[in-house]
């Protein structure tokens, strides 16, 4: 038994066929035997919270449901979860990179691909404090590499990140012409993220989310739509 209960539903997504997804049974799930996620900051409140599915990520799958396909493009999802909006741009036949930094991420979404009977789908071990490597396990996935035309997310501005480490990250690895996609349930955050992307070139163009999901319940956010093009 791997120390925690998990459960399968059939996840509606706006605009989309649902997806069938494995996920956390609830928020009192805990498990870190071997201490990796303690090691990678997770505390035990936290540890379960990349397995459960949230308004901010049903609404992020929604949009890449609806947004028009652009040739070539790559994209990079951070924070990512159980990745429905991976998934869905995946089923697409988007170039999609999944990414998070709890250890058991990857597992989850190897589990999700199969479920859904999709081929396999690229993750990527997603610390964005560079260059700090907290992972023990020698089979753990790859750091993140290279760079992303988008760079998408939902929830992701849930801590202060004093040090700017998002947007660090996103300076790394978004191309000169690039689009950061964040689903925001209007933290206080993003004003502090915003500032430090406008100093990396970065334009706001923002939406208010009202639509409900399929559960009828509304949602109060915001889609942020930071844009650079280069000189």
């Amino acid at each position: 038994m791997p120390g925690y209960q998990t459960r399968q539903q059939q996840v509606a997504i706006r605009g989309a066929d649902s997806l069938l997804i494995r996920s956390l049974l609830d928020r009192q799930q805990y498990a870190d035997p071997a201490g990796q996620a303690e090691a990678a900051g997770f505390s035990s409140a936290t540890w379960p919270l990349f397995g459960m599915l949230w308004p901010s990520g049903l609404q992020l799958a929604a949009h890449m449901a609806a947004r028009p396909l652009k040739a070539g493009e790559r994209i990079l999802e951070v924070g990512c979860g159980l990745a429905l909006a991976s998934l869905v741009c995946h089923r697409r036949g988007i170039d999609i990179t999944a990414s998070d930094a709890h250890p058991l991420a990857r597992g989850f979404l190897l589990d999700n691909v199969l479920l859904n009977a999709l081929p396999p789908l690229a993750y990527r071990h997603g610390n964005w404090a560079e260059p700090v490597d907290t992972r023990q396990d020698e089979a753990a996935a790859p750091g993140v590499e290279g760079r992303f035309d988008v760079i998408m997310g939902s929830d992701v501005l849930y801590e202060r990140d004093d040090h700017g480490h998002l947007a660090g990250f996103v300076a790394r690895h978004a191309m000169p012409d690039a689009e950061v996609l964040i689903v925001d349930p209007d933290r206080g955050n993003r004003p502090a993220f915003t500032r430090r992307m406008d100093r990396l070139g970065f334009d706001l163009h923002q939406t208010a989310l009202r639509t409900p999901e399929a559960d009828g319940l509304p949602y109060r956010g915001r889609l942020l739509r930071y844009v650079r093009s280069a000189p």
